[in-house]
């Protein structure tokens, strides 16, 4: 499958707001009472530990569709390695979006980063053989 395909994005769009759906349902009620909806602000992707990063794409496709406003400056691309510190990328805007696709963002990067680099530890592994 050609993932920059129309048809590819139309499915990818359509697993984001599903996931959105059940994540968020009608909204993050706690930022809703409490950070008024004029609020802009300034999020940071900050690794936590050594690996493959996989995701970025996704996650930018998550902020977009949440906000087409939000602002997402990546600095790391998918497939790079990273380690403890590093800075994947920034977002900025209405604190609420922010908010709201943070959950979905990180859960899903989380999990195609761990896939990426146990891959990369079977390939190291396979390497030469």
């Amino acid at each position: 499958m050609n993932y920059n395909s129309q048809e590819a994005q139309e499915e990818i769009k359509r697993i984001i707001q599903n996931a959105l759906r059940e994540d968020v349902g009608d909204g993050d009620h706690s930022s809703l009472s409490c950070i008024p909806d004029t609020a802009t602000g300034k999020a940071r992707l900050l690794v936590k530990d050594e690996g493959i990063i996989a995701g970025v794409a996704f996650a930018q496709a998550v902020f977009k569709e949440v906000d087409p406003n939000l602002q997402v400056d990546v600095r790391i691309k998918d497939g790079n390695h990273v380690k403890y510190g590093d800075e994947a990328f920034y977002v900025s805007g209405a604190s609420q979006s922010i908010l709201k696709a943070e959950r979905l963002a990180l859960n899903a990067m989380q999990r195609m980063s761990a896939i990426a680099t146990k891959t990369r530890s079977f390939v190291d592994l396979l390497e030469g053989t």
